[in-house]
């Protein structure tokens, strides 16, 4: 890139040119530097996964997207989550086998637009992984990285259509699988007014089987044997299991219904906007999990005793316009989501390990019931540099309201007959959490092109924000919760609502230089800092004193957490050899992570909170390349190598059966895999008029995981596993149809673990526990695969 040329505009950024040329992997068009500019010529560590490979991979997700991204680990626990994402190991919380809805490690954008929503990869022209802190450009808690969707753009010179259905059949699934997507690109004004518009619905039969759900609850026998020992216990005769179980099959299924809508209004070629509106809906019935054999159960079988569906649905609206100012590029973004999520679960084994002496009564069970809504509005407007020469530059602003509302419910079926207290819904316990965290930033970044190949990047962020919480908590059944809330009353009393707020202000810098030997030789260096906001947990404050019997609620050292930040310091180097027949990236980073925040349970009831730890460092190399062994085969290929670890001791910090444990130097962090990698084969045939078929294999493998901060407090190596996937396609001018397999082995691998063993075959007076679950990976899929483009 000359001194004197001015690139492309982010907002304006050209399709991807290499979308459908293998061996063209560093020339796909990025946009994180908020310029457009081909991969090999990023003067920073960034990932791109092109539509071609989004499509060959079957990748409809971010869940699927780590398998092929060197420094991502995203467990698989299926659809009742968005899945928690992991960037070059900075993570401290413990695994769960039900993922996450929520991260601030990092920020997730779908195109200008920072989100955590898992929208499928529909009409995506890329996915941009920016690994290390991206704290200048990017706000939002990019304390380890950010993850791009960028979206394809709506066009006025042409119509086209792309159709897309996918089926299968699964292993250990009594039901097939059917995708079908669909895009639309409707010019309605030459050269003015453009709609793109894009569907898609997503039928995944699931896998796991609950076979122990009571038919009557308050009455129905969870456990008709009980015995002194796990061993002892069972589901008893034939006779019990009929009176008192039901069973259901795969009620870990995805349905997602899905749409984005994007409408171009262009005044002239300088005055553009784009308008948003994109929905999706997901609805499950279960966890993707098992409960490690616990009375007999099986691999792919829940022992739990209710269903447990969760809905999620997520709305986004948002307006994007650009103004060329003759020496600068306007881009103002504006933008509000929504999102709802509705979930039950069984709380039976979480009420038994309280130890309150629930099992006395024996048809004891619990369930709970909780709403989500997450509300986010942000707006940012920047300035582009387009008045060429050596010096270019960004400037900024952000704001950005994120709400969140929890209510919660805790139910005991028969219960309170059993007692003899007068609540005939069994409300036993029940809370709400209101939060909000307000934050504003202005940023800027620098560029000077010290020579055609020489260039050194300079960036600062300033940043403030305020966050606030409000809750109560009671417990219906218990004397003063009955008191305080008598049936048929859902109510709170002003004495057991309390508030809490935290604020904090700060800056973030980078620093980054690169050099070309050549067009085909890049090499670059960059330090810089990252920022997550501290918060106010979301558990409702105890009322002090603590009044006797039952308390589920954060004490006053749990309610708020700092803020925790990282410097970055790596190096690079991007290739493209052998007239463009060797093409990699490999990088060594070194990550200090100060003032981590860590997941932990609260001393009373045993609910999520994150708190403070000291010091850690994550420190590694990573490496993507592909190379064209012939015109005609193609091998491609990713690699990482993370060491994440405590650099300081710290007290307390992990919780396990109410014991809290120390953590110390050198403990391993968890959630991430220290070694990942993946292998492709491609294989393509020329056919007469431009058709081919293309043979696929690719082979992923991901290291083993700690399901907790050294193992500490009864924590899991969970061990890591090796899986296929293979596709043969025919390509036509309109269309593709091929065969493919995922998991063709049909490979059994753990990814996650909730709880930990201490719980694991737990007896309470004859009552073995199922509280601890393991998350299990999807089996094989073996279908057909067909593309029609117009």
């Amino acid at each position: 890139m000359g001194a004197a040329s001015a690139p492309a505009f982010a907002a304006d950024a050209a399709p991807d040119p290499a979308g459908a040329t293998p061996g063209a992997a560093n020339e796909i068009v990025v946009t994180a530097t908020r310029r457009s500019t081909t991969l090999q010529d990023a003067p920073i560590n960034i990932s791109a996964v092109s539509a071609e490979q989004l499509s060959k991979q079957r990748i409809d997700d971010v869940k699927a997207l780590s398998a092929f991204t060197p420094g991502m680990t995203v467990v698989d626990t299926g659809p009742s989550s968005t899945g928690n994402i992991i960037l070059r190991g900075i993570s401290s919380s413990s695994t769960s086998a039900s993922g996450s809805n929520y991260q601030n490690a990092l920020g997730v954008y779908l195109g200008e637009v920072p989100l955590y929503l898992d929208f499928k990869l529909i009409d995506i022209s890329r996915v941009e992984v920016l690994q290390g802190p991206q704290g200048t450009l990017y706000g939002l808690g990019t304390l380890s990285g950010a993850v791009r969707y960028m979206p394809n753009r709506p066009t006025t010179d042409r119509f086209s259509f792309d159709f897309h259905e996918r089926a299968y059949g699964q292993s250990h699934s009594s039901s097939a699988g059917v995708n079908i997507d669909g895009a639309i690109n409707i010019p309605i004004i030459k050269d003015h007014v453009a709609l793109r518009s894009v569907v898609g619905y997503y039928d995944n039969p699931g896998f796991i089987d609950y076979d122990h759900l009571l038919k009557n609850p308050g009455v129905s026998n969870p456990q008709p044997v009980r015995g002194t020992t796990a061993a002892q216990g069972s589901f008893g005769t034939p006779a019990d299991y009929a009176a008192n179980f039901y069973s259901k099959r795969d009620v870990n299924y995805e349905h997602t219904f899905t749409t984005r809508n994007q409408l171009l209004v262009e005044v002239n070629p300088d005055i553009k906007s784009y308008l948003t509106y994109a929905h999706q809906e997901t609805r499950t019935g279960g966890r993707q999990a098992n409960g490690a054999g616990v009375l007999g159960t099986g691999n792919y079988e829940g022992p739990w005793r209710y269903l447990e569906p969760t809905t999620r649905i997520s709305d986004l609206f948002s307006a994007e316009f650009n103004v060329n100012l003759g020496i600068a590029q306007l881009v103002a973004t504006t933008a509000y989501t929504n999102q709802k999520i509705q979930d039950k679960e069984d709380n039976t084994d979480l009420l038994l390990d309280l130890d309150y002496g629930y099992e006395a009564f024996p048809a004891f069970s619990s369930y709970n019931t909780q709403t989500e809504y997450y509300r986010q509005f942000n707006q940012e407007v920047r300035l582009v540099s387009s008045h060429g020469g050596p010096f270019s530059w960004v400037v900024g602003g952000f704001y950005n309201n994120l709400r969140d509302y929890r209510n919660y419910r805790e139910y005991t079926p028969g219960y309170a007959n059993f007692i003899g207290v007068n609540r005939p819904d069994d409300l036993e316990y029940m809370s709400f959490v209101n939060t909000a965290t307000k934050e504003k930033a202005v940023y800027g970044e620098g560029t000077f092109h010290i020579t055609n190949a020489w260039q050194v990047t300079g960036g600062l962020r300033y940043f403030k924000y305020d966050a606030e919480a409000a809750g109560g908590t009671d417990t219906p059944l218990t004397s003063g919760g009955l008191a305080r809330t008598p049936y048929p009353l859902v109510q709170f009393a002003a004495s057991r609502i309390k508030s809490g707020a935290t604020n904090a202000s700060g800056t973030v810098w980078k620093a980054n230089t690169s050099y070309k030997f050549s067009n085909q030789l890049l090499a670059y260096a960059t330090y810089s800092t990252g920022y997550r906001t501290g918060n106010v947990n979301r558990v409702a404050p105890c009322v002090l004193p603590l009044s006797p019997g039952q308390n589920v609620c954060a004490l006053p050292n749990e309610l708020v957490y700092k803020p925790d930040k990282t410097r970055n310091a790596e190096i690079g180097i991007r290739a493209s050899l052998f007239d463009k027949r060797l093409q990699f990236t490999l990088d060594a980073f070194h990550v200090d992570w100060n003032n981590i925040q860590v997941s932990t349970q609260t001393v009373n009831g045993a609910v999520g909170v994150t708190v403070n730890a000291k010091n850690a460092v994550s420190q590694g190399v990573e490496f993507s390349g592909q190379f064209k062994v012939t015109p005609r085969l193609q091998l491609a290929g990713t690699y990482s190598y993370v060491d994440a670890h405590l650099t300081q001791d710290a007290s307390g910090i992990v919780v396990s059966g109410g014991v809290a444990y120390d953590v110390y130097k050198g403990d391993r962090l968890p959630g991430s895999a220290k070694n990942s990698g993946s292998a492709q084969l491609t294989y393509t045939f020329p056919l007469s008029q431009g058709r081919d078929i293309e043979a696929n294999w690719a082979t992923t493998y991901v290291g083993d995981i700690y399901s907790r901060i050294g193992l500490r407090g009864n924590g899991q190596d969970i061990p890591g596993y090796v899986t296929h996937r293979a596709s043969v396609t025919y390509h036509a001018k309109t269309f593709d149809i091929g065969v493919y397999a995922d998991n063709i082995f049909d490979k059994y691998a753990v990814t996650a673990i909730s709880n930990d063993v201490s719980s694991y075959n737990q007896v309470r007076t004859g009552v073995v526990e199922r509280y601890y679950a393991q998350g299990v990976l999807t089996p094989r899929r073996v279908g057909v695969d067909f593309h029609f483009h117009y």
